[in-house]
């Protein structure tokens, strides 16, 4: 079997497994039954928009999580083409020994593709929906990739070793986070002195970009809710056809 057909075969096992698990999670596991019932004096509440919770941070409503039924938007064919997401990767000048954490892994994507990049390395695969890191597992199996390793946060911690991560990304996922605050504050933790936060999001300021609103951030907002939990903007790069690919840093101490 040659490289090609065997890439065609592990397409196919993974649409597969995604498919299967998706129906699973539909029977068995309710996504909210995974949601923290705690609040804080940071968030406010309203009446929930047509894409949000209601819940409201820093003047931003927080969007509605995309479940793990939607796992086949981020596999879909043309993502590429319309994001060009392969360029994010390249991006992040990573090191062979990086340690670098996907927060709101979903199935893998950018994990996978960033994984080749650390050999001597690890990606910690993070998300809070148990039916995406099976999806993560499955493709480790079939494709034998050892350094993607999956972890099962909760809405308030990405349950991640203090200062052990070199650079953290969060692709199209920090919008979603219900305790936006309490996830980043451990996302610090994780950081090593100097350790990048990159966010990738689509372009809120962009009315015309056609996708759901809350599901859009600006500069703007990102930088002052990187900086509420002690982060330092160091760039914006605007490689991408839709999104912004923020950076920010953490300090030494």
């Amino acid at each position: 079997m040659n490289r090609n057909h065997r890439l065609d075969f592990f397409n196919y096992l993974r649409f597969a497994a995604i498919i299967f698990i998706m129906l699973f999670g539909l029977l068995f596991y309710p996504i909210n039954a995974a949601f923290a019932n705690t609040s804080t004096d940071i968030y406010q509440q309203k009446a929930a928009s047509s894409d949000g919770i209601g819940k409201i941070y820093m003047g931003r409503e927080i969007s509605q999580v995309m479940g793990h039924q939607g796992a086949m938007w981020l596999e879909r064919p043309t993502r590429e083409t319309q994001e060009q997401p392969s360029k994010i990767a390249s991006a992040l000048d990573l090191k062979d020994t990086d340690i670098v954490a996907d927060i709101g892994a979903g199935t893998g994507y950018m994990s996978f593709r960033i994984a080749p990049r650390v050999s001597d390395g690890k990606v910690f695969a993070v998300d809070i929906q148990p039916e995406m890191l099976d999806i993560i597992k499955f493709y480790q199996k079939e494709t034998n990739i050892t350094n993607v390793e999956p972890i099962l946060a909760t809405p308030t911690n990405p349950n991640l070793p203090a200062k052990s991560v070199d650079l953290a990304l969060m692709v199209d996922a920090y919008h979603e986070f219900e305790y936006p605050q309490e996830v980043m504050q451990g996302v610090v933790k994780s950081l090593k002195p100097r350790g990048k936060a990159v966010l990738v999001e689509y372009r809120g300021e962009n009315p015309f970009l056609a996708i759901k609103r809350l599901h859009k951030m600006t500069q703007k907002q990102v930088k002052k809710e990187m900086k509420a939990v002690g982060l330092t903007w160091i760039e914006t790069k605007e490689l991408l056809p839709q999104q912004h690919l923020m950076i920010f840093e953490k300090g030494v101490s």
